[in-house]
């Protein structure tokens, strides 16, 4: 955890590489993933840089690798996964790689433009039969209507000339898409003025398309017409609608003889079918085993190009030069990535990582496990933290689901939710190897352990709120105590508990005592006392938020800013607002029903908000006979102290930084820094010990509060806005924290409406009709109570917690100005490149 306390310190290195161990050491580095690479050629065009054509060379591996992946699904070809993702190959295997996948795309293209060929073969015959089938039925139907003139005109063997005498109609058999056939109808129609006379049928099962493997639905017709003009016509009108047309010979016994010829060619070619198909699929099941790792090893190849597209090249072109920001915990490892990488190329001459001085804000690099990782996120939607600036991400593993559980506070809830938080931890490694494409699944599966912390301490302030579903628990016993006998009892419908005679001193051993579960003013107690804990627990917070603020200008060497800004903002707040939740537990404390002197009774309990209100407008209020206005003697002066050193407070944030600044500001010239250019440490000189070239990132960064180069007007104006920003917030953020309170109440409202009016329902009757309502009674509940309560309850419980976080904690000290370390790693590259293909 002491790695999250602030980001990891970082240093800008120059890397000199030789330019045959180049590849191998870049290599080396992306398996490492400690490095950010800097370009170093910003205005070189893309197409224009030294391993354009390397890049050129991978993308089209690429393309081939995606035409024989598509082929592999397209044949539902199982794709094994890699247990261990290859290395980057070296130069030479990348020749013999590229001339394989060569290999393997020829081979499977000829192989699917062989079964193209075979399927559109195959197509035509099946129409053919089909054609072939359909018009005998035709004929068949005309013979038994009894049609002899025009059956003799259509199947008759005379030719020539007294075929034309006699008249004899001609016609055209064929297949068309059955959603063209009114298209088709209306055209011949038209065409032929009503003289085409079409007979159709449809075919009962569905054709196979050649090219896409989709299925097709095609209907045979026959046009029967008189004249070659119109047959000419008709023909034209098929090929606009794309129909095929078959030779139907008119005689029967050559119709059955040709029928007989089609079968016999489809048995043969759907023989030679299933044979391809069996190759195609030894083929591709033999290429699926190689995919994934020639898929990992192309992608690694063309990040290492790219990457070394971001080197120069030294004036003597036997060097390339790179810049890169490294966490200095892990220059031992870049090192010796650096050299192995120069011994497997056999290099003679080693590369060398220099450190650099830089003026440059290094990036922000949080080091990071399973379980911190979520609650990092949270941070960095708001803001990436400047370099080397306190985090706020290792206090927040405690804060946010704290102050999750004060809204959300329900034993029951609260363990369905750590329920579903454990079962996604405990089955994580089988749930993460499943790669879901489910958005919503993901943001719940990434917050497994945020989750799974927000149901315990939910579980722990629903047992002090003594809160189950609605109900309370009564565990240990109430402390109070029904003084009244059962006739009183009975005479009353409602009776008021004296802590006179009816409490015992001794309180409920933890949480709210059961007895308020049935009492009439029970939303009252619990309003009240929701509504003090938000306050102190939203002042403790801010608190806090400002105490860490120290941290920071104690870092980054500004400790000025302790005495002109931390203890007038710390004193501001507590003068005012840690007062009032002084007056809270004064109050708690002090007021009692066993007092014996009567201004201290509860009835004399003054109002903490109306005592605050006074105190800030200097105005008094008329107390009862018998009470006292002020909790204590010289509580008046007192706060009368308080808000007038609270109000010089302001002026001192005003004006303390800026003068203090015009002040120093002659007696501190701006030192001299590095720009980090490359011909900077140009001696070529290893580095060793590395305890000598750390940065120190206290003369480089002032995590993002700093103004000293600014002029004094601007100074001013910077300090203006943040004094008038703070004392603001200081009352609009105490009030933000309400929230605790509002929705734990609606929270617990929403729980009693659910049992009353739905789950109730179900327990009124005692018979076996009432085990059926309490059946269905009980299915709603249930159901309310996740999808409400637990999901819908728990994300807006969620939401304000985080805006607690962002605006009224994180802002005491936070900037969020940095930018994120993001390393040239293989690892990240590949998970990226497989959530862009899914």
């Amino acid at each position: 955890m002491g790695a999250m306390f602030r980001s990891e310190e970082m240093a800008l290195c120059q890397l000199f590489i030789q330019p045959e161990a180049a590849y191998t050491s870049v290599s080396e580095l992306g398996e490492a993933g400690s490095v950010q690479f800097r370009d170093l050629n910003p205005d070189v065009n893309a197409f224009q840089r030294k391993f354009v054509n390397e890049v050129r060379r991978c993308d089209e591996m690429e393309r081939k690798l995606r035409y024989i992946e598509a082929e592999v699904h397209k044949d539902g070809v199982h794709i094994p996964a890699v247990k261990e993702a290859p290395r980057a190959p070296n130069p030479r295997e990348i020749i013999d790689l590229e001339a394989h996948l060569e290999k393997t795309e020829n081979e499977i293209l000829e192989l699917s433009h062989n079964a193209v060929n075979l399927k559109q073969n195959y197509l035509e015959l099946t129409e053919l039969r089909h054609v072939l089938e359909k018009t005998e039925a035709f004929f068949t139907a005309q013979e038994e209507i009894g049609m002899d003139s025009l059956t003799k005109s259509l199947i008759s063997d005379e030719t020539g000339q007294q075929a034309a005498t006699r008249g004899r109609l001609g016609f055209v058999a064929g297949v068309v898409q059955r959603e063209r056939v009114p298209a088709f109808e209306r055209m011949l129609w038209r065409i032929s003025r009503g003289n085409v006379f079409l007979r159709r049928a449809e075919l009962d099962k569905p054709l196979e398309d050649p090219a896409t493997g989709n299925e097709i639905y095609k209907t045979v017709f026959v046009a029967f017409f008189q004249g070659e003009q119109l047959k000419s016509r008709i023909k034209k009108v098929c090929t606009g609608f794309h129909a095929s047309l078959y030779p139907c010979p008119p005689s029967n016994t050559e119709r059955q003889d040709m029928v007989k010829g089609v079968r016999t060619r489809l048995e043969d070619l759907n023989m030679v079918l299933n044979q391809t198909r069996d190759h195609r699929q030894r083929v591709l099941a033999s290429v699926a085993k190689e995919l994934t790792s020639w898929t990992i090893m192309v992608r690694k190849m063309k990040a290492i190009y790219h990457t070394l597209n971001l080197f120069n090249m030294d004036v003597t072109k036997k060097c390339l030069i790179g810049e890169c920001w490294v966490p200095t915990a892990d220059l031992p490892n870049v090192q010796k990535a650096l050299a192995d990488g120069s011994n497997a190329c056999g290099s003679s001459i080693p590369s060398f990582l220099n450190c650099i001085e830089t003026d440059e804000e290094p990036p922000t690099f949080n080091r990071t496990n399973k379980f911190t990782r979520g609650f990092q996120n949270l941070i960095d939607a708001y803001g990436v933290a400047s370099y080397r600036e306190c985090n706020p991400a290792l206090y927040t593993i405690i804060t946010f689901p704290f102050l999750f559980a004060v809204m959300f506070g329900d034993l029951g809830h609260g363990c369905i939710m750590a329920m579903f938080g454990g079962w996604m931890v405990v089955k994580e490694v089988s749930l993460a190897a499943k790669k879901s494409n489910n958005e919503i699944w993901n943001i719940f599966f990434a917050g497994r352990y945020i989750i799974l912390l927000m149901g315990c301490f939910s579980m722990y302030t629903g047992l002090v709120y003594n809160d189950i579903f609605s109900k309370s628990l009564n565990i240990f016993g109430s402390s109070w105590h029904i003084p009244y006998d059962n006739h009183t009892l009975a005479e009353n419908g409602a009776l008021t508990l004296d802590p006179k005679d009816a409490y015992t001193e001794v309180p409920y051993f933890i949480g709210i005592d059961p007895i308020w579960q049935s009492a009439d003013n029970k939303i009252i107690f619990l309003n009240s006392y929701k509504m003090k804990l938000s306050i102190i627990f939203g002042v403790i917070h801010m608190i806090f938020g400002v105490c860490m603020s120290v941290v920071n200008y104690n870092f980054f060497k500004r400790r000025y800013s302790i005495f002109l800004e931390f203890l007038p903002q710390i004193v501001f707040l507590a003068l005012l607002f840690l007062y009032m939740v002084f007056m809270m537990f004064f109050k708690w404390i002090a007021y009692s029903t066993k007092n014996d002197e009567l201004a201290y009774t509860q009835g004399c309990a003054p109002s903490v908000l109306i005592l605050f209100i006074n105190m800030m407008l200097f105005s008094k209020n008329v107390p009862e006979e018998g009470c006292k206005e002020f909790m204590f003697d010289a509580q008046s002066d007192i706060q009368r102290v308080f808000v007038f050193i609270a109000l010089l407070c302001i002026p001192v944030m005003l004006l303390g930084k800026p003068l203090y600044l015009l002040a120093t500001k002659k007696n501190n010239p701006k030192p001299e820094h590095s720009n980090g250019s490359v011909n900077q440490g140009i001696e070529l000189q290893e580095q060793t010990d590395l305890g000598d070239v750390q940065p120190k990132p206290e003369a480089k960064s002032s995590g993002g509060h700093d103004h000293e180069d600014e002029p004094f007007s601007e100074i001013m104006i910077h300090q203006a806005i943040h004094t008038i920003e703070y004392v603001l917030s200081t009352i609009s953020h105490t009030a933000s924290y309400l929230r605790l309170w509002a929705l734990s109440l609606a929270h617990a409202e929403l729980s009693e409406v659910l049992w009353n009016m739905v789950l109730t329902f179900g327990l009124k009757d005692h018979n076996y009709v009432g085990a059926i309502k309490l059946y269905v009674a009980f299915c709603f509940w249930a159901l309310f109570t996740l999808a409400i309560l637990v999901m819908m309850e728990g994300l807006s419980a969620f939401l304000h917690t985080l805006r607690l976080h962002w605006v009224e904690f994180m802002s005491k000290f936070y900037a969020g100005l940095g930018y994120i370390f993001q390393p040239f790693c293989f690892k990240t590259i590949l998970e990226q490149e497989e959530n862009k293909d899914d």
